[in-house]
């Protein structure tokens, strides 16, 4: 599981937004202060699936650690 969702830099986050390009989700509106970071010591796990009788392959993007990490749970749901 992404760390991000339980970090107070997720909004503003340069990783997780490429995280969320990968997973093809849409990226949030810029923050109110259009603030950008980005963290140091990213480290981001790619599992690769691929279906049993099909040839499609599916990959699941996932930030396992990041030295620049601040522990906020919940924070990426408040608006």
């Amino acid at each position: 599981m992404c760390i991000c969702i339980n970090c107070k830099h997720v909004k503003n986050c340069t990783t997780y937004k490429i995280i969320l390009i990968e997973h093809n989700q849409p990226i949030p509106k810029k923050n109110k202060n259009n603030i950008v970071f980005t963290p140091n010591n990213t480290l981001i796990q790619i599992n690769i699936n691929q279906a049993l009788y099909s040839n499609s392959i599916k990959y699941e993007w996932d930030l396992v650690e990041c030295s620049s990490f601040v522990e906020k749970p919940g924070f990426w749901l408040s608006s």
